[in-house]
């Protein structure tokens, strides 16, 4: 295979994996929509799943970015015991660590602001 194939390959992948992540997400809610409708159409009782408050997404995307962060950069580090280069991309990791805990931060001081005043 030629060197602009491989190319090619790669850009059309990057490009294509999130429009079908895109797309993905667009067909499951529009199914859960249809069946919302239709199960009101025949009268049953549908419970709506209500929409987390900003406290709790945000504490949830820190804890999964942390988590995610840190299980990447540990990653790296163990096979940098075999392979030294590979601590350059554990460093990596300190971006999704760093978002987290904005995250952690942005949790708390929506909690200040939610607490009532004394």
């Amino acid at each position: 295979m030629s060197e602009e194939m491989i190319g090619f390959a790669a850009v059309v992948l990057v490009c294509s994996i999130p429009m079908a992540a895109i797309y993905a997400f667009y067909r499951v809610r529009k199914l859960k929509s249809e069946e919302r409708l239709a199960a009101i159409a025949k009268g049953l009782n549908v419970p709506f799943e209500p929409e987390l408050p900003h406290l709790q997404r945000s504490r949830r995307s820190g804890i999964l970015l942390v988590c995610g962060g840190l299980g990447y950069s540990l990653t790296f580090a163990l096979i940098s015991l075999l392979e030294r280069s590979a601590l350059i991309p554990a460093a990596f990791g300190i971006i999704p660590v760093a978002i987290g805990i904005g995250y952690f931060i942005d949790a708390t001081l929506v909690r200040r602001e939610l607490r009532p005043s004394g």
